[in-house]
């Protein structure tokens, strides 16, 4: 070991750049190239094992309260062997959820990152995303017939990238808050403020124009949910503003953006071949309804621990066995809802330990007070009602890189905190 490089490993810095690293391959992964998915869990282990005071502070990973739901889910998944019946989709299962210990490890243990470091992170997420945004409206700027046309049949626009559309929905939704967040942040520059303003004004109209369901749901969730905030904090007038803004704007995009129309008249004719009883084998919204009613029956019958998450599927095929809603093999879809997922898979256990990762860190006043954590908290909690996030590669790392960046990462500077306060009394 060279001097100058055991000097850049005794200062910590080489964890702190491998960290860093990470983050940008984690969030290139989100936007574009998938293998970096891969890599950033891996480049997070060598930042800890980076670490020069590693034996002192591996401690911190089990003192991080906020990690260890995410390993608890882990562990859970471990003790669902012992009655899954599908052993190899088990192990793959272990091998998709390992960085759900490896990534919150990376945030509790390596030398955390600068200020200005997670503000680059953030602001490659925040113009990346929107990028991509308006990127993909320029697809649709092309033909606006066409794209409107497959709207008004239910499709969604895809995005430039290999994204799902409903994680990418999300994306800009987070891509929204974090922007305005980001411009408030005392590293950031004028340019850059300007910037992180035109990239949320950009998420934002691309939600609009494209109609994104989740996206916009997520949106304008987390908008009532601030204008309530401020309700209740006694700030009536930003509040009550705030809050017609969020009943007006989407009236407002119903009258002028066609998309819109479409979508919504669509996505009621969806739901109502469901109701009615009439074929449903091309409509997405009432497969979906199909989908809960099936899983519900599998429920009932193993509501404590679940069929297991490797069994999920068999024991929805085989249900459909019994009543297919006269679907079509290759049109009886899986649960779009991650806390019925998480039932059918894990039951009351799995569903318990679901929501401690989501509710657990409001409990927390320190976490309650920061802003990004509330937000991402509430985009992904809200998205989870109309999707299954951890059914998907990309949805699944959005939701464990989201959480450790923000709650991990700020669990562990509080505790840092703490001891820092406690030892100079």
């Amino acid at each position: 070991m060279t001097p100058l490089f055991e000097q850049y490993y005794l200062s910590g810095r080489l964890s702190q750049a491998l960290l860093w690293g990470a983050c940008l391959a984690g969030v290139l992964g989100l936007l574009a190239v998938r293998v970096f998915v891969s890599f950033a869990p891996i480049i997070g282990v060598l930042a800890v094992l980076a670490n020069p005071h590693l034996k002192r502070d591996i401690g911190n990973y089990f003192r991080n309260r906020a990690a260890l739901w995410p390993a608890a889910t882990f562990i859970f998944l471990l003790i669902t062997g012992l009655y899954t019946s599908d052993l190899g989709g088990w192990r793959h299962e272990l091998v998709r959820y390992l960085p759900w210990v490896t990534v919150p490890l990376a945030f509790a243990v390596a030398v955390p990152l600068a200020p200005r470091q997670r503000l680059s992170v953030g602001a490659f997420f925040v113009l990346g995303t929107a990028v991509l945004g308006v990127a993909t409206l320029s697809k649709y700027f092309l033909d606006i017939g066409s794209a409107t046309e497959a709207i008004r049949m239910g499709q969604n626009m895809a995005p430039v990238t290999p994204i799902f559309h409903i994680t990418f929905g999300a994306m800009l939704a987070l891509t929204f808050f974090g922007a305005l967040l980001l411009r408030r942040t005392a590293q950031a520059p004028k340019w850059l403020r300007r910037v992180l303003l035109a990239a949320a004004i950009a998420a934002a109209a691309t939600l609009h124009i494209l109609a994104y369901r989740t996206g916009l749901l997520v949106l304008y969730t987390g908008l009532l949910a601030y204008a309530l905030r401020l309700i209740f904090q006694k700030h009536m007038a930003l509040g009550m503003a705030l809050l017609v803004l969020v009943v007006a704007t989407p009236l407002a995009a119903y009258v002028a953006l066609p998309t819109v129309r479409e979508r919504v008249s669509s996505s009621i004719w969806d739901v109502q071949q469901y109701t009615l009883g009439h074929d449903i084998n091309d409509y997405s919204l009432a497969r979906r309804l199909a989908a809960f009613e099936t899983a519900g029956a599998i429920i009932e019958q193993h509501w404590l621990v679940g069929v297991g998450p490797a069994d999920t599927q068999d024991a929805m095929r085989e249900q459909y066995q019994w009543q297919d809603f006269g679907l079509r093999p290759a049109n009886r879809v899986e649960v779009h809802n991650q806390y019925v997922l998480a039932l059918l898979g894990g039951g009351v256990v799995g569903l318990g330990l679901l929501l401690a990762l989501l509710v657990w860190p409001l409990t927390q006043a320190h976490l309650r007070r920061n802003p990004y954590v509330c937000f991402f908290l509430l985009v992904e909690a809200t998205a989870m009602l109309v999707d299954s996030v951890t059914a998907l590669h990309i949805g699944r790392h959005l939701l464990i890189f989201g959480y450790s960046f923000l709650v991990v990462a700020a669990e562990a500077a509080h505790q840092q905190k703490q001891r820092t306060l406690n030892g100079s009394q």
